[in-house]
């Protein structure tokens, strides 16, 4: 059997505009666009650049004042390599 270990955001740098760069406890780095994924309740009000940029690293991936996360998996998913 494998040891496996759920994937998950361990830094983000904030680049520009809804663009992140994230590392991940794989060892690999994904740039993220935010913009297309801010749809829906509650994601709709993080469109605003000044909502966005105030979010926050908790055990496992980012999560924003208003209480928005998206799960890591998802995010290296809809990542680029950096």
């Amino acid at each position: 059997m494998k040891n496996f270990e759920l994937l998950r955001v361990v830094d983000v740098d904030y680049l520009h505009d809804f663009v992140m760069r994230l590392d991940f406890n794989n060892g690999e780095s994904r740039i993220v666009n935010f913009e297309p994924l801010l749809h829906g309740k509650f994601k709709d009000e993080l469109r605003d650049i000044h909502n966005f940029i105030q979010f926050g690293l908790n055990d496992w991936t980012l999560e924003w004042y208003n209480g928005v996360d998206f799960a890591p998996e998802f995010l290296y998913e809809h990542g680029t390599a950096a």
